[in-house]
C-alpha cells in the first residue's frame, strides 16, 4: 500500500560493487550558488566522489545524465565528506574529504556551458594535510568561538583528536582510556567535543581543556616532562548508556539550549548539554542511522530513524508519528531542499542505492463497482438454514468435529542398534580399571516422502555414555530417498549411566518453509556397560519382585550373561558393571518371585528394569497378555535418603570451596596491588615478605581450583547415582500401588527434572517444589489445602529434612488410597475419604513438628514390617526358599 511506503521522487544506483557508510553522504550548496538549493555529495570507499543535482521530469524518474554534476576518482578510500568554511580569507563553502591518511579541502565551481550539454563543474585542491595516524571520522565547527570560519577535528583509530585550523595543524590530544574510536560531534553552545568511548560512556571534553592539555606528541616523555608540558586532560561530564553508540548529533534550538542525541544499538537517547538524560526511547528493532531535525511544534524535536528492516520511522520526541517502507536498508539519511522542494529525505544504502523521497499518499482512483441488488427468497433461506443445523447436530454427536485421518510424515526416522558389540572397540580410552570398554554401532536411517531442506540430526545418550559423533547435517534430500548414518556408543567413566535409553531427533523444513521435528527413541544393550560376573551370596541391599506366572529360566532371559562354569544353574546369575560393582539375580524354584541384590542400592536399577522388560517381552512372545509384576516389600526410603544427603552435602561443599576461592582471589589481587605500588615507588623499599605471601596465595588458589573440579566430578557422579535410585524408586512405587502409565509419567516429571543441576538451582529444591505441588493438588486431604499457594521462588534449602518429609508423606498418601492426576476436575474430590486420613503439608512450626512425628512413625512401621517378614538366607545354588 502507498500509505506506508516512501514516495520515490528521484533515485539512482552508484557504481558497481562499491561500499558506503554513514559519513559518505552530505547535502549542501557546495558550489555557492546562493539560491538555497542543496547538492548531494557522495563519497565511496572505492575513492569515487560524486555530486548530484536532481531534476526529475516527473516523480519517480531515475537519474538523468545532467543530474550528475561531477564524478572524480580520488584513488584513496573516502571515509567522510563535509561542507563548511574551511579556507582562510573567505566565507565561501568548501568541501572537506577525509581519507584514511589524508585530509583534502576542495573548492567546487561551475562554468556556464555554451552547448546543450549544460554547465561544467570541476574541483580544485585548496590544501591537504597528510596524517601521521589512521583516521576514523571527523567533525567541524567554530572551535573556541571563532567567527566566520570552521575548524576541523579528526579522530584517529587509536583515540587521538587532531585539530586543524584550516591550512595549519593546531594540536593533537589523546583521549584518556581510549580503546576503540566512537562517533564524534561538536556542540557550539558549550564549545565541547562529545563522543562515546569503548566503555559505553558518553563523554564531553571542553575545547579549552583540550587546547591547554598535554600534547599527544610528548606522551612518551618522562613523568617530570609531562608535568611541565601542560595540564592533564579531564572530562567535562560523562554518562553511562550501557551500549555502544552508532551515531551522535547535536541540535541547538537557540543560544540558551541545545540537546545531544545519541543512537545506541537498542535505545535512542536525548541528553541535555550538561549530560543529564532528557528522555530515552527503547527501540524494538536494530537501527542503522538517524537524523534529528527541528519540529514545527515548539519545544519538540523530530527524529528520522532507519533500521535494518528497510523501515524509516519518524519520532516526535518519544512518540512515533509515521512509519514508511524503504526499498533498501539506509546507512545514512539527510534532509534538504532540492529543486524548489523543501524537506526531501535523502537515503543511502551500503551498496550504493541513493534515493530522494517524501512522505505522503497518492489519491486512490479506484471505485468499487455497484453490486447488483436482488430480492431475497426467505423460504429457501429457512430451508437451507435447517439443513445446515441438522448437519452441525450430526457432527457434534460424533466423536470429533474433524474426521480423524492418519497423516503420513514427510520424514521418517528409524534407529537400528547392532545386536553384537564392535569387534574393535571405538572407545579412545579402551580400559576402565582392568576391564576393556566395549562399543556398539548404531545406525540411523532417514527416509523422506517429499523434498526436505536443512535436515539436522541430533543424537542423545545419557552420560557417562558418549557418542563418536552426535550431530549430522543434510543440506538437501530429494523425495523418496534414504540417508543412513552410523556412529558408535561407549562408556566413558567408571560409573553406571542412569538409563540405557537414547533418542534421535531430526529437525527439518518442508518445501513450503514450515519447520518440523521427528523423534525416535532406542535402547542400548545391557552388555555395553555390564559383564558376566560371579553370583554373590551376601549383599547389603535386596529387592524381591513378585509375578503372576511361573519363573523363567534366567539363561533364556539373559543368554549373553551365562557363566560357562555354571551352565546347569538356571535360577541364579551374576552381573558385573564396568568399574567393579556386582549385582546378583536369583529366581525362585517354588514361587513366582525374583530377587535382585547388590552392595550398592543404585546398582539394582538397571538389572531390575532389564529383568521386567525381558519378562514382558518373553511372555508377549508366548502369547500371554495378562502377565503382571508387583512389589510387596517396604519402600527403601532410608537408602534413598542417604543418596540425597550425599548429593546435597557435595553441593554444600562446592559452595564452601567457591567462597574460599573468591576470598583467596580477592587476597591475591590485593597483594598484587601492593607489590605494584612498591615496584613503582621511586625510592626502593623492602617487600616485607609480600612475594612469599603472593606465592602462597597462588598455590592455595590452584589447590582450591583443583578441589572444585574434583568436587564437580564427584557431584556429577552422585547425581547420576541419585537418578538411578530415583528411577528405581519410581519403578517400585508403580509396582507397589499398580500405577498406570500416566501416573508413572507424573512421578517421573516430578522426581526427574529436565534442567541442569547447578549451585543456584539444584535437584533438591526442584523436586521439593514438584512434590509439594502434588501433595497440595491431587494428593491433598481437602479443598482447603488445595487453596494454599506455593512459593513462586525456588531457593537452596539449608538441609534435606523438608524434602525427605514430603517424599515420605507422598508414599504415605499413595498407600492410603491417593491417586496421581493433573486434571483439576478429578484431583482430590471433596467426597474422597482416604483410609486412615492424610496429614496436610505443614505450613507452620507446629505442623512441621507434627509431620516429623508422623514421619518417625512411618519409618518405625517400615522397620517393623521388615523385621516381621524376614527373608531367609538363601544359597545361590538352592534359589529362594519359601
Amino acid at each position: 500500500m502507498s500509505l506506508f511506503k516512501a514516495r520515490d521522487w528521484w533515485s539512482t544506483v552508484l557504481g558497481e560493487k562499491e561500499e558506503f557508510d554513514q559519513g559518505c553522504l552530505c547535502l549542501a550548496d557546495v558550489d555557492n550558488t546562493g539560491n538555497g538549493q542543496d547538492k548531494i555529495i557522495v563519497g565511496s570507499f572505492m575513492g569515487y566522489l560524486r555530486i548530484f543535482n536532481p531534476h526529475p521530469v516527473k516523480t519517480g524518474d531515475g537519474a538523468q545524465a545532467e543530474d550528475l554534476l561531477l564524478e572524480v576518482h580520488l584513488q584513496d578510500p573516502i571515509l567522510q565528506v563535509e561542507v563548511g568554511k574551511f579556507v582562510s580569507g573567505t566565507e565561501m563553502l568548501h568541501l572537506a574529504v577525509l581519507h584514511s591518511r589524508k585530509l583534502c579541502v576542495y573548492s567546487v565551481s561551475g562554468t556556464l556551458g555554451n552547448v546543450e550539454h549544460g554547465n561544467q563543474y570541476q574541483i580544485k585542491l585548496m590544501y591537504e594535510h597528510n596524517l601521521q595516524r589512521t583516521a576514523c571520522n571527523m567533525t567541524y565547527g567554530s572551535f573556541g568561538g571563532v567567527k566566520g570560519r570552521d575548524l576541523i577535528c579528526i579522530q584517529s583509530m587509536d583515540g587521538i583528536l587532531m585539530v586543524f585550523e584550516q591550512e595549519s595543524y593546531a594540536f593533537g590530544r589523546f583521549l584518556p582510556g581510549s580503546l576503540l574510536p566512537g562517533p564524534l560531534a561538536y556542540s557550539s553552545r558549550t564549545d565541547s567535543f562529545i563522543t562515546v568511548s569503548s566503555c559505553r560512556h558518553v563523554e564531553s571534553y571542553k575545547y579549552q581543556v583540550l587546547a591547554f592539555a598535554t600534547d599527544a606528541d610528548k606522551r612518551q616523555e618522562t613523568e617530570q616532562q609531562k608535568l611541565g608540558s601542560g595540564k592533564r586532560l579531564v572530562v567535562d561530564w560523562t554518562l553511562n548508556i550501557g551500549e555502544q553508540a552508532l551515531d551522535i548529533s547535536i541540535m541547538s534550538f537557540n543560544q540558551s539550549a541545545s540537546s545531544v542525541f545519541v543512537l545506541g544499538e537498542r535505545n535512542f537517547f536525548c541528553l541535555k548539554d550538561n549530560g543529564q538524560i532528557q528522555f530515552m526511547k527503547k527501540l524494538d528493532y536494530s537501527p542503522s542511522c538517524f537524523l534529528p531535525y527541528c519540529s514545527v511544534s515548539e519545544g519538540t524535536v523530530n527524529t528520522l530513524i532507519g533500521n535494518h528492516h528497510c523501515m524509516l520511522h519518524v519520532f516526535q520526541d518519544v512518540t512515533l508519528k509515521w512509519a514508511t517502507q524503504l526499498p533498501h536498508v539506509p546507512v545514512a539519511v539527510r534532509v534538504g531542499s532540492l529543486h524548489d522542494l523543501k524537506g526531501v529525505i535523502v537515503t543511502l544504502s551500503d551498496d550504493g542505492h541513493l534515493q530522494c523521497s517524501y512522505l505522503g499518499t497518492d489519491p486512490s482512483l479506484f471505485q468499487a463497482p455497484k453490486v447488483e441488488s436482488r430480492e431475497l427468497n426467505y423460504d429457501a433461506l429457512d430451508i437451507e438454514l435447517k439443513e445446515l443445523q441438522k448437519i452441525i447436530r450430526d457432527v457434534n454427536k460424533s466423536q470429533g468435529v474433524w474426521p480423524v485421518t492418519e497423516r503420513e510424515d514427510d520424514l521418517k526416522i528409524s534407529v537400528l542398534v547392532s545386536p553384537n558389540l564392535d569387534s574393535v572397540s571405538q572407545a579412545p580410552d579402551a580400559e576402565v580399571g582392568t576391564d576393556l570398554v566395549p562399543s556398539v554401532t548404531v545406525k540411523v536411517a532417514l527416509q523422506t516422502r517429499v523434498a526436505v531442506q536443512g535436515a539436522k540430526l541430533s543424537v542423545y545418550v545419557p552420560l557417562p555414555l558418549v557418542l563418536s559423533c552426535d550431530r549430522f547435517t543434510f543440506e538437501l534430500m530429494a523425495p523418496e530417498t534414504t540417508r543412513t548414518v552410523a556412529f558408535s556408543v561407549y562408556l566413558k567413566g567408571s560409573f553406571v549411566p542412569p538409563e540405557l535409553e537414547g533418542s534421535a531427533v531430526v529437525s527439518y523444513s518442508r518445501p513450503t518453509g514450515i519447520p518440523r521435528v521427528s523423534q525416535c527413541k532406542f535402547r542400548l544393550p545391557l552388555k555395553l556397560v555390564c559383564l558376566p560376573g560371579q553370583p554373590s551370596k551376601i549383599a547389603s541391599h535386596k529387592l524381591t519382585v513378585d509375578t503372576n506366572k511361573s519363573p523363567v529360566s534366567l539363561l533364556s532371559l539373559f543368554p549373553g550373561f551365562a557363566n560357562q562354569s555354571e551352565d546347569d544353574q538356571v535360577n541364579v546369575m551374576g552381573f558385573r558393571f564396568l568399574g567393579g560393582s556386582q549385582v546378583t539375580l536369583l529366581a525362585s524354584k517354588t514361587s513366582q518371585r525374583y530377587r535382585i541384590q547388590s552392595e550398592q542400592f543404585e546398582d539394582l536399577w538397571l538389572i531390575t528394569n532389564e529383568l521386567i522388560i525381558r519378562l514382558q517381552d518373553y511372555f508377549e512372545k508366548q502369547g500371554i497378555k495378562d502377565f503382571t509384576c508387583s512389589f510387596s516389600g517396604s519402600m527403601p526410603l532410608q537408602e534413598y535418603f542417604e543418596l540425597i544427603d550425599h548429593h546435597f552435602e557435595l553441593r554444600l561443599n562446592g559452595e564452601k570451596l567457591e567462597e574460599l576461592l573468591s576470598e583467596r582471589a580477592v587476597q591475591f589481587r590485593a597483594i598484587q596491588r601492593r607489590l605494584l605500588t612498591r615496584f613503582k615507588d621511586k625510592t626502593p623499599a623492602p617487600l616485607q615478605h609480600l612475594d612469599t605471601l603472593l606465592d602462597g596465595t597462588y598455590k592455595q588458589i590452584i589447590a582450591l581450583a583443583d578441589a572444585i573440579e574434583e568436587n564437580q566430578d564427584s557431584l556429577f557422579q552422585s547425581l547420576t547415582r541419585l537418578k538411578s535410585a530415583t528411577h528405581l524408586m519410581i519403578l517400585l512405587i508403580g509396582l507397589w500401588q499398580k500405577l498406570s502409565a500416566d501416573q508413572v509419567a507424573i512421578l517421573e516429571a516430578a522426581f526427574l527434572p529436565l534442567q541442569q543441576d547447578t549451585q543456584e538451582l539444584g535437584w533438591e529444591e526442584t523436586v521439593d517444589a514438584a512434590v509439594s505441588y502434588l501433595l497440595k493438588t491431587c494428593l491433598s486431604k481437602s479443598s482447603k489445602e488445595q487453596a494454599l499457594n506455593l512459593g513462586s521462588q525456588l531457593t537452596k534449602p539449608k538441609d534435606t529434612g523438608r524434602l525427605k518429609k514430603h517424599i515420605t508423606l507422598l508414599c504415605d498418601r499413595l498407600a492410603k488410597g491417593g491417586r496421581l492426576c493433573l486434571s483439576a476436575d478429578t484431583a482430590a474430590p471433596p467426597t474422597m475419604v482416604m483410609p486412615g486420613g492424610c496429614a496436610p503439608i505443614p505450613e507452620s512450626d507446629l505442623e512441621e513438628r507434627a509431620v516429623e512425628q508422623d514421619s518417625a512413625e512411618l519409618f518405625t512401621s517400615h522397620q517393623h514390617l521388615v523385621a516381621e517378614t524376614p527373608v531367609p538366607e538363601v544359597s545361590p545354588l538352592q534359589g529362594i526358599s519359601e
